[in-house]
């Protein structure tokens, strides 16, 4: 009778785990921990009338102009007012600003905000936290 070293492709089993396996309990929190933070991505950023482009500290609004245009961003709201030659009005966490391109940014709720560009069809702001102290 051929011995184990005799066949050509012998099969061994080990009793080795190929990779770790998570328990229930970590699988489980690891799911939850996903799901919060997709979660709060899409809660991040709303919108209605605008589009908006966030990262971690600021976000870019375009709002569309002609429409009720509003964002929820950085946990404030963003509302076009109004907007006429290259100044417009804005409300950035209940506060009024009126803004024009190139200008400092104005602070409004502790948030920075700046008109990056204003056309017949859309104006862009842009809202960052942090002071420029």
């Amino acid at each position: 009778m051929p011995g184990l070293d005799d066949v050509p492709y012998p099969c061994r089993v080990t009793n080795r785990p190929l990779s770790p396996s998570l328990t229930p309990t970590r699988r489980a929190a690891g799911l939850l921990a996903g799901l919060a933070l997709g979660v709060a991505l899409l809660a991040g950023c709303s919108s209605e009338g605008a589009s908006t482009d966030c990262g971690l500290d600021a976000c870019t609004v375009t709002f569309d102009r002609g429409v009720d245009a509003s964002a929820s961003i950085l946990g404030v709201e963003a509302k076009l007012i109004g907007a006429q030659g290259d100044q417009v009005t804005v409300e950035v966490a209940g506060e009024q600003l009126t803004l024009t391109a190139g200008q400092q940014a104005a602070e409004a709720g502790g948030l920075q905000v700046t008109l990056d560009s204003v056309t017949d069809q859309q104006v862009k702001i842009r809202v960052a936290k942090g002071s420029s102290s």
